[in-house]
């Protein structure tokens, strides 16, 4: 049995902002029936999200304010990808910028879409493990708390909604279900 072809072509697409991080678009589609609509959607340069698990299983999680919703949140360090850098040079990158700290292995171990109806963000996960603190960034213009939680503790904050932002629960959970073996 053949699947039907679910496919909307592009007939026309427009910027309508263009930002430091974001771009909107508007584009006019083809739908599959041959029908016309738009579809309004952001573009995201993707971001790398890191896993430190230090030696005895803890979690390194950073506290940020996060101004669009005017609160803190505890989350896994992550940062968006640079033109011309890997997605491990970019995870390397952020996890020392915002914690000081480096890693003595790398393991790739998901990639994920968080908002695919609106955005063509994607998030690369990776566990950082032989964490050694190498020191503060001075010049890094983000204002954070590290904080050092066992994995047990930062499951049951995940399971209350202490932990509520996407990626560091999609990480942690992730990580619980999949990836200590």
């Amino acid at each position: 049995m053949s699947k039907p072809d679910l496919t909307e072509h592009t007939l026309s697409s427009d910027t309508v902002y263009q930002g430091r991080l974001l771009h909107a678009k508007l584009d006019r589609v083809k739908l599959p029936n041959g029908k016309e609509s738009s579809r309004e959607y952001l573009i995201h340069p993707g971001a790398a999200v890191i896993i430190p698990v230090f030696d005895n299983g803890d979690i390194l999680l950073e506290r940020q304010h996060r101004y669009p919703l005017r609160r803190d949140f505890l989350e896994l360090p992550a940062g968006k990808f640079d033109p011309n850098e890997s997605e491990l040079e970019c995870a390397q990158r952020e996890l020392l910028e915002e914690t000081g700290y480096a890693a003595d292995a790398w393991q790739y171990l998901a990639t994920f879409y968080p908002c695919i109806g609106y955005s063509d963000e994607r998030l690369v996960f990776y566990r950082a493990s032989g964490l050694k603190h190498i020191g503060d960034d001075p010049d890094h213009d983000e204002f954070l708390e590290i904080l050092r939680i066992p994995m047990t503790e930062a499951l049951a904050m995940v399971g209350d909604g202490r932990i509520c932002e996407g990626k560091t629960v999609m990480g942690l959970l992730w990580l619980e279900r999949f990836g200590q073996g």
